[in-house]
C-alpha cells in the first residue's frame, strides 16, 4: 500500500484541507477590510467627523410639517376634528380677545399648563390670524420618543421637540427661526404639567425668546382642564374651561431674562385672579401687589402640598384629590 492511500497519506490530506480551509476568509473578515463603498469612508485626523443623523427626539425634523400639503391638512384637522371636540369635552369660555386686537406679527403666547388638553384648547382658542400660523414647543421626551407620536404631533400641532432636561441650543435656534419667518408660538414655560394643581416656577425660555425675536409675549391663563384630563389620567371627564388672554408684554429697552420671565409670570398669576373673581377686584389686588401667587401657598399650605403629592404616589388614583378648584 502506498503512502498516498494509506493512513498517513489520508492523514496528510486531511491536514493540507484544514490549512486550506483556514486560509479561506470568512465573511465577517472580509466585511471588516472591505473599504469605501461598501463602507463609510474614513475622515481625515484634522476634520470633524460627522455626527451621526437623529431622527427622533430634540434631532426629528419638523420642516415637512410647514410645507403646504401638511399645512392644508392641519387646517382641516383643526377645524374638523379638534375644535369640535374641545367644545364638547371643554365647552371653552374666551375672555379677553379684545386685548389682542392691536396685535399683529407673530407673539408668544405662554401659559400656565395642567393638562395635555391644553395644546388643543390653546390653539383653537387663537383669534383666526393666528390660529392657523403657529407652532408648539412640545417636550421631546415625550412627544417626540416615538416615529408615530412624533409624526401626529408635528402634523396636527405643528409642534417642535423641546429638550426639558437639558437646555437645547438646536431647540432655541429652531424656535427663533420660525417666529422670524412670521409664525407665532404657543409655550408653557412651567415646564410640564401640574403634578397637584398648583402652579409651577416659570422657566425664562419664553422671555428669552421674546427678547432676542424682539416679539411680544402674550400671558394666557387656562383654568379647568386639570378637572377634565389631570396628569395621570388617560379617559378624559367633561367640563368647562376658561382661557383668559393678557394684553400682549413687549420686553423693556436692556430687560434681562430674568426681569421679563418674572413679568410673564405675574400677568399670567393676574388673569388666573381675573377668571376665579372679577375684572375689577383682579386689577385692585395687582396695583395693591396682593395677587395670589399660582404655586402652592406658604407655611401649612407647602405642607398640605406634600402630603398630597404623597398620597397621590401611596394611594390608587381614585382617592387622590385635585385641588384648588378653579371654578
Amino acid at each position: 500500500m502506498s503512502d498516498a492511500t494509506g493512513p498517513r497519506g489520508i492523514e496528510k490530506v486531511a491536514r493540507a484541507a484544514q490549512r486550506a480551509a483556514r486560509s479561506v476568509p470568512r465573511p465577517r473578515d472580509l466585511a471588516a477590510k472591505a473599504q469605501f463603498p461598501l463602507r463609510a469612508p474614513t475622515v481625515p485626523l484634522t476634520v470633524e467627523p460627522p455626527k451621526p443623523e437623529q431622527k427622533l427626539l430634540g434631532g426629528y425634523d419638523t420642516a415637512w410639517a410647514r410645507k403646504l400639503p401638511a399645512r392644508y391638512a392641519r387646517f382641516f384637522v383643526t377645524e374638523g376634528v379638534v375644535r369640535p371636540v374641545i367644545a364638547g369635552l371643554a365647552k371653552p369660555e374666551r375672555r379677553g380677545l379684545d386685548r389682542l386686537a392691536d396685535l399683529e406679527g407673530p407673539a408668544i403666547f405662554a401659559a400656565n399648563h395642567h393638562s395635555h388638553l391644553d395644546v388643543g384648547l390653546l390653539i383653537t382658542s387663537l383669534p383666526e390670524e393666528h390660529r392657523h400660523r403657529v407652532f408648539a414647543a412640545a417636550a421631546a421626551d415625550y412627544f417626540f420618543d416615538t416615529r408615530v407620536k412624533a409624526t401626529a404631533s408635528a402634523l396636527a400641532l405643528n409642534a417642535i421637540p423641546i429638550e426639558r432636561a437639558k437646555v437645547g441650543r438646536s431647540s432655541a435656534d429652531q424656535a427663533a427661526e420660525l417666529l422670524e419667518r412670521g409664525w407665532s408660538m404657543i409655550i408653557f414655560p412651567e415646564g410640564g404639567r401640574s403634578p397637584d394643581g398648583w402652579g409651577q416656577a416659570f422657566k425664562g425660555g419664553a422671555a428669552y425668546l421674546a427678547i432676542r425675536c424682539g416679539v411680544p409675549v402674550v400671558p394666557v391663563h387656562l383654568a379647568g382642564t386639570g378637572r377634565i384630563l389631570p396628569k395621570g389620567r388617560s379617559r378624559p371627564k367633561p367640563g368647562r374651561t376658561v382661557v383668559t388672554f393678557g394684553a400682549p408684554i413687549v420686553a423693556a429697552g436692556g430687560e434681562r431674562t430674568t426681569a421679563l420671565n418674572r413679568r410673564i409670570e405675574a400677568a399670567v398669576s393676574v388673569l388666573a385672579d381675573e377668571a376665579t373673581s372679577d375684572w375689577y377686584a383682579a386689577r385692585r389686588r395687582a396695583a395693591a401687589g396682593e395677587t395670589p401667587s399660582l404655586s402652592a401657598p406658604d407655611g401649612a399650605g407647602r405642607w398640605r402640598r406634600a402630603w398630597e403629592l404623597s398620597a397621590r404616589r401611596t394611594k390608587p388614583r381614585r382617592t387622590a384629590r385635585s385641588w384648588p378648584d378653579l371654578d
